[in-house]
């Protein structure tokens, strides 16, 4: 028979056991509020000492795990093991006790949609696309949650693809879970920029359509007002990417030098820093010298441009890609003035081809009858379709820039032209068919703090 000392003692034993969940719970909270909000009790500078200062953390959470592990588990031996692979996760690195203890987790208790979206994060630092695939999509059977979905997301849009449609279809799908992950929480900056790298992936697979590159820039815009996601490297790496391909090349190497500064012991940010000004050094050269020919060869090829190289935009004529019947006028390089040069056409010879590292855009330099020398870039080229040396390019609608930029105490000055689609170029008096435009394949990239 019990008496009341039992009860009592039995009663404060359940308490003792309800409270370790409680406080492991707590511990692991505080331990992603240390890595989140590194920056906001740290300089900066302290940046390379970030992982080992979590990792430090992390040993002295995992010590206040063994300690209440007895207790823990009597009350829910699934919830300790999920918490404490939650803990092990926050590494960047794959761990596969992480592994071993999740998956027990979600063997015991299938609705744990928690465990499940830890268990494939997990597999994702494991490069196992597809059983990540299959742990979010499998929790949002259980739930509709944000984390899922924006992880979805973007394994959807890593995922190898067996052909085109299937790749955009998977775009399409990561854009769609991206836009429900913003809507359950608006206040998440790490799923905005999940939806910023979903619109850039969609920009370049599916339409060309500027709004979208507009809903992209706004979406990381929206991410950067969230001190948790702006404090992620891979955010600012992602935005410089999209600001690169804008040609806003100042804004991007800023970027690039942030995601560096927030975490020194990446070297993909400088590596792109380093890629780009090598990139923005050849074009500023090559444009400067014409494209480097001799005197003689770029007479020669000078005297041979003729009007009728402008093929079937010779007489005036043309069709713009909303099917508009436009006139043109052909125009001087140097005539074009900033913007789209609406009504114009500019014809002239290539002299040289940029190489970037990106392959994207194809760049090229194309001088005119006055030798007036400007770049080229052109988006969704297919590749090894690119013009050639001594080719005659006419460009209708040209949109114009001019690039003027000071970075690293150097200055960048040179004329551009950006086209979008290789469709509407005329090379050597003949329209580029469609065979020779492909989508651009952009890679986002995640990284984990």
């Amino acid at each position: 028979m019990s008496t009341e000392a039992d009860v009592s003692e039995s009663c404060e034993d359940a308490v003792r056991e309800e409270n370790a969940i409680a406080l492991l719970s707590e511990k692991i909270n505080s331990l992603y509020l240390f890595r989140d909000h590194y920056f906001e009790q740290h300089p900066i500078e302290n940046a390379k000492h970030k992982n080992i200062d979590v990792e430090n953390e992390l040993k002295n959470t995992l010590n206040v795990f063994e300690s209440k592990k007895e207790s823990a588990c009597q009350v829910n031996r699934a919830m300790y093991y999920y918490l404490k692979g939650r803990a092990l996760n926050i590494t960047p690195h794959f761990d596969i006790q992480a592994e071993e203890i999740l998956s027990k987790a979600v063997k015991l208790d299938p609705k744990l949609v928690e465990a499940w979206n830890e268990l494939g994060e997990c597999y994702w630092k494991k490069d196992n696309i597809e059983e990540a695939k299959n742990c979010f999509a499998g929790a949002l059977v259980h739930r509709r949650n944000k984390e899922s979905l924006r992880n979805l997301s973007m394994v959807l849009r890593q995922q190898p693809a067996k052909s085109s449609e299937e790749r955009i279809k998977n775009v399409e799908e990561g854009l769609l879970h991206a836009k429900e992950a913003v809507q359950l929480d608006t206040n998440d900056g790490v799923s905005w920029s999940v939806l910023g790298n979903a619109y850039l992936s969609s920009f370049f697979t599916i339409s060309q359509n500027p709004k979208t590159l507009k809903l992209c820039m706004s979406a990381y815009t929206q991410a950067e007002k969230d001190v948790v996601a702006r404090s992620k490297p891979d955010l600012h790496y992602n935005k410089a990417m999209a600001l690169k391909y804008e040609e806003e090349y100042k804004l991007a190497l800023d970027s690039f030098v942030q995601a560096q500064s927030l975490d020194p012991t990446w070297d993909v940010p400088r590596l792109k820093e380093n890629e780009l000004l090598k990139y923005l050094d050849n074009v500023q050269e090559l444009v400067r010298q014409k494209g480097k020919l001799k005197g003689k060869r770029l007479t020669q090829m000078l005297q041979s441009l003729d009007p009728k190289q402008l093929g079937p935009y010779h007489g005036g004529n043309y069709t713009s890609p909303s099917g508009t019947s436009v006139k043109l006028d052909l125009i001087p390089l140097s005539d074009m003035k900033r913007g789209l040069n609406t009504e114009k056409v500019v014809l002239g010879k290539v002299v040289c081809s940029v190489h970037d590292e990106d392959a994207v855009p194809f760049t090229f330099c194309m001088i005119d009858k006055a030798e007036t020398c400007v770049a080229v870039t052109v988006y969704n080229l297919a590749q090894g379709k690119g013009v050639i040396i001594g080719d005659a390019v006419a460009i209708p609608e040209p949109y114009f820039t001019q690039v003027r930029i000071k970075y690293k105490s150097k200055d960048y000055c040179f004329d551009s032209i950006r086209v979008e689609s290789p469709l509407v170029m005329v090379v050597n008096g003949k329209k580029i068919g469609r065979n020779q435009q492909a989508s651009v394949r952009l890679c986002t990239f995640k990284k984990s703090d």
